[in-house]
């Protein structure tokens, strides 16, 4: 009988709460998951916080704070310019004194009772949490970080690997068995890490584009890298790929469902774990066949919640060995054919 897909929590329970929070975290693992997912970008102060991205203008209230107006600044992050606020730009101290917001109200308006409620946490503080969640259970709860923007990272002098491994090191986590894998859509730091480490490390990889491994942009597709080649290459130095969604199921331009692609099988022939993300439950994320529809031919709202299960099966039948997800309990509904006990 092949193990059931681990569920990864995307952000922590990012379709209840608002995402890279400590209270989204904690509900995650709540929910059943296997893993929580924190998103790592750093500090003026060389610290390692969770947010999805290092502008933060989406994420928190530092728009609203005329103590902080003078630092909004133009960026070019990964060839992208971006108008906002970065938390390189500012301390942890000041970074604490900001409040975490939902990032995608339209979709998730109820996540907007919880604005202006909850900190940006620490990576530190997000393994403190695991391991008390851990002991709390009974059951060992993975983290599953990823490093943001490396190459950026690095040009301005902040480099992941001490600051990412000293932690892991201080908190039991640095070695082969532990329950962590490290992401990155990067190349480069992952091999770096590999020289370093025995962390389980993942590939990600988009439908587009290619990795960012310098200022001077991608010099290989994604495309490329999912080819059995490409895929050879990478089992040299990581443990799985974490793709997206499209690049196992794609779409045709109405949203439906197409035939499956290869990519499932050609990883586990180069002996690769495969995490597709990101699995979410609202219509407006689903395969156009798994919507729910309303009285109306057509019509739907794009915030309801369709028959994510469908969706869910899809891939676990297809041989997924792990799914990134919003809703962490819906994603242990769907693997587990029933709701989290609570219970190891």
């Amino acid at each position: 009988m092949p193990n059931k897909p681990i569920i990864i929590a995307h952000r922590g329970a990012s379709g209840f709460r608002p995402e890279h929070t400590l209270a989204a975290y904690e509900l995650a693992i709540e929910m059943g998951a296997d893993f929580i997912e924190p998103d790592l970008v750093f500090t003026k102060d060389s610290q390692l916080v969770c947010r999805h991205e290092n502008e933060i203008s989406t994420t928190t209230n530092v728009s609203a704070l005329p103590e902080f107006a003078a630092r909004k600044t133009t960026k070019t992050i990964d060839g992208e310019t971006l108008n906002g606020w970065f938390t390189e730009d500012f301390t942890l101290a000041e970074l604490k004194s900001l409040r975490c917001k939902e990032r995608l109200p339209p979709l998730r308006p109820q996540n907007t009772a919880y604005d202006n409620q909850y900190s940006i946490p620490t990576f530190e503080e997000l393994l403190e949490l695991r391991a008390r969640k851990s002991a709390q259970t009974g059951r060992e709860i993975g983290v599953y970080p990823e490093t943001k923007h490396p190459s950026y990272f690095k040009s301005i002098g902040f480099e992941f690997d001490g600051a990412l491994l000293d932690l892991c090191e201080k908190y039991g986590l640095n070695t082969k068995t532990s329950p962590i894998f490290i992401q990155s859509f990067e190349v480069e730091n992952l091999k770096q890490l590999a020289g370093k480490t025995q962390i389980k490390l993942i590939q990600l990889m988009s439908e587009d584009g290619g990795p960012y491994d310098s200022q001077t942009g991608p010099t290989i597709s994604y495309q490329d890298m999912a080819k059995s080649a490409g895929l050879a290459e990478i089992a040299e130095y990581a443990f799985g790929i974490g793709p997206q969604k499209s690049m196992i199921i794609p779409r045709d331009r109405e949203g439906r469902s197409l035939a499956p692609t290869n990519l499932i099988a050609m990883a586990h022939v180069a002996g690769l774990g495969v995490h597709p993300w990101t699995f979410r439950s609202e219509n407006y994320f689903l395969p156009l066949e798994a919507r729910v529809f309303g009285f109306r031919d057509k019509e739907y709202s794009p915030i309801a919640h369709g028959n994510f299960a469908q969706e869910y099966q899809q891939f676990i039948d297809l041989g997924v060995d792990g799914v990134f997800s919003d809703f962490a309990s819906h994603a242990y509904l769907a693997v587990h054919g029933k709701a989290y006990s609570g219970r190891a």
